[in-house]
């Protein structure tokens, strides 16, 4: 009781900085303390603890490819919406997200910004222009006519033939306002500690119709953003060669004493060229060292997915995965001018980029290619709906409806291409490893690649690559050991002679289905400097035993299309290994990151097939596994 009855006061005394008399209270009446480590497990911790969601692409009514098409929502309803607040979307339907987001990126185009406001309300100069009448009076019919007049001006942009009157520059009033307006909008809504409104924009280079995309990511408030204007694609004060947006980005920092870096967009639309192995705005000419150096520099993390598919791997490159056709979007380049060939999709695809990063860093001593993985949107309704029964598609004619699923998107009929709205994507959060919810919190993060994507669930991923035993998941404190004893995703292993061990373990959404398996994907490179990879089933659920091809049988199938609906009666909640590498070679670059399996769920389109009492098509997909992918963890030999 003395004890219990002194401890106030001692601490108020102690607090105060006086001395206690010998005789009030012994030394023998307190608990001795060591010295070599806390009793509590979390004094003293300095790894980042909380896990964010958020998105990193996504667009209001000011990107002229959303406004146009009937897009409504601006970026302040944006924000009440990301923050969990219920608005009518573009189509007049009540929206509204399960759980809020952490963080949120809006980042409207930066070729043309402002110009779309200025085309919906026919200002002078608009109508003063042949091309710009035009937009005016079909935007101004709304429905098929806004849409296909939405579809024709990004065709024309991406071709280089819009009126140079609908691509306003900076110093113009129209876009000044619009990029001051965006600035001052996120900074209203961010809240440290609670909501996180970056700063950012979307790059919008696009060479013949290829995307190369990026998006601009700031570090920094109003203060020093404001002090530039975002780069543009369109001369003259812009140009669709990254190596240009690469040395605004350093005059931006060298000006401001910020921090800024460029997530390069889904590479899936880029016909081969977000990733090409040489340059080409350099007739194809070899990269050159200070290339390597920069990209790497500027190009930390790339979108592994959005709601225009899924760039991890694919089918013709990863043959024996039997979970590499996962939302396919193979046929063409952005405005479906050229069509889609198996010689692109190596450098579309992000598994493979990795392992042709490999190759450039064993024979040029640099990897620009060190890329960890983010989610995105890129909704062009100004609503991040990530659920599949709470979809509101990726454009405005994408809204809910009976119709949307089998309209034709977009198309070319001198190719014989079209796709239609069933084919696009529920899209996945960018999750985080973070010490705090704020602007730097969130950067920090994603500049040193301590971030993942899933495919809409948030599930809970860790992985660590270092020296692990089984006897370390007899441990509930696993990110302190991956810590001490490793590198967590997006880290590089030191170079050693025995095989590392990976320590992975992910959590299912608390709302969402259970897990199936979790994998480890591996690629590496050889002495002649081609490459390899293998995927490694390394925990599951259930009692499955690989069979003798040592692939895994599959979970199950608990989904009732007829409600939509699932069971957890197969899967698990989590996860959990400590798995070493059997086929390590000290050599060999390698790269490895974890794949996170959920059960089958129902698929957006499930969805509406039966709150609208539709049949679907047969080709129409109804049933999806989500999935989670970790930034990788990079080998690099000796020497």
């Amino acid at each position: 009781m003395l004890r219990s009855n002194l401890l106030i006061p001692v601490a108020i005394c102690a607090l105060a900085g006086q001395a206690i008399a010998q005789d009030t209270i012994g030394t023998d009446s307190l608990p001795s303390v060591s010295s070599e480590r806390p009793y509590s497990p979390n004094a003293d911790r300095d790894f980042p603890t909380m896990a964010l969601f958020g998105d990193t692409h996504v667009h209001s009514a000011l990107s002229a490819d959303a406004g146009g098409g009937g897009t409504t929502l601006m970026p302040r309803d944006m924000y009440r919406f990301a923050r969990g607040g219920q608005v009518n979307s573009n189509t007049g339907q009540p929206v509204k997200l399960p759980r809020p987001f952490d963080f949120y990126m809006l980042t409207e185009h930066t070729d043309g910004m402002g110009v779309i406001t200025d085309i919906m309300r026919g200002a002078p100069n608009i109508m003063a222009d042949e091309q710009g009448k035009m937009f005016h009076d079909e935007f101004a019919k709304g429905g098929d006519a806004a849409k296909q007049a939405s579809i024709d001006l990004i065709a024309q942009f991406s071709q280089g033939t819009l009126s140079e009157a609908l691509l306003y520059q900076p110093g113009s009033a129209g876009y000044d306002n619009t990029w001051k307006d965006l600035v001052q909008a996120a900074e209203e809504f961010n809240e440290p500690h609670v909501f996180t409104a970056m700063i950012a924009y979307e790059w919008t280079s696009l060479v013949a119709g290829n995307n190369l995309h990026r998006n601009v990511i700031f570090r920094d408030g109003p203060k020093r953003a404001l002090q530039v204007s975002p780069f543009l694609m369109a001369p003259p004060k812009g140009s669709p060669d990254p190596r240009d947006l690469w040395k605004w980005m350093q005059t931006y920092e060298d000006k401001t004493g910020g921090d800024v870096l460029a997530i390069p967009h889904n590479p899936n639309l880029s016909n081969g060229i977000m990733f090409a192995p040489n340059d080409t705005f350099r007739d194809g000419a070899e990269f050159d060292p200070e290339y390597l150096k920069t990209r790497a520099q500027w190009e930390k993390l790339v979108e592994i997915g959005q709601t225009k598919g899924d760039s991890e791997t694919h089918p013709l490159l990863s043959p024996t995965d039997e979970f590499a056709d996962y939302e396919s979007w193979d046929w063409a380049n952005l405005d479906v001018s050229e069509a889609k060939t198996p010689e692109m999709l190596p450098f579309e695809y992000v598994r493979s980029v990795l392992q042709k990063g490999l190759a450039f860093e064993q024979a040029k001593g640099t990897n620009p290619f060190k890329l960890g993985f983010v989610g995105g949107s890129d909704i062009h309704t100004g609503l991040t709906t990530q659920d599949d029964d709470n979809f509101f598609g990726a454009f405005t004619w994408m809204e809910p409806s009976a119709t949307r699923a089998t309209s034709v998107a977009k198309g070319n009929d001198d190719l014989g291409i079209d796709y239609k709205g069933w084919q696009y994507a529920t899209p996945g959060p960018t999750a985080v490893w973070a010490t705090e919810n704020t602007r730097a919190g969130v950067f920090d993060a994603l500049e040193r690649r301590e971030v993942y994507a899933t495919t809409g669930p948030r599930i809970t991923v860790r992985f660590f690559g270092g020296d692990y035993t089984a006897g370390d998941l007899k441990n509930r404190d696993l990110a302190r050991i991956g810590y001490a004893n490793g590198v967590p995703m997006g880290g590089d292993l030191k170079a050693i002679d025995t095989a590392p061990a990976f320590l992975v373990y992910a959590l299912r959404d608390p709302i969402g289905a259970n897990l199936d398996r979790i994998q480890i994907i591996k690629g590496w490179t050889l002495s002649d400097g081609s490459t390899q990879e293998k995927v490694y089933d390394v925990v599951w659920s259930g009692d499955r035993l690989p069979g003798a091809d040592g692939k895994l049988p599959p979970v199950g199938n608990t989904v009732d299309l007829n409600i939509p609906s699932w069971t957890n009666d197969i899967g698990k909640a989590d996860l959990a290994t400590v798995w070493v590498d059997p086929d390590f070679d000290p050599s060999q670059h390698a790269f490895y990151y974890a794949r996170v399996i959920e059960i089958p769920t129902p698929r957006w389109t499930a969805y509406d097939a039966v709150k609208f009492d539709v049949d679907m098509p047969v080709e129409v997909k109804l049933i999806t596994q989500e999935r989670a992918y970790t930034s990788p963890i990079w080998y690099s030999p000796k020497g």
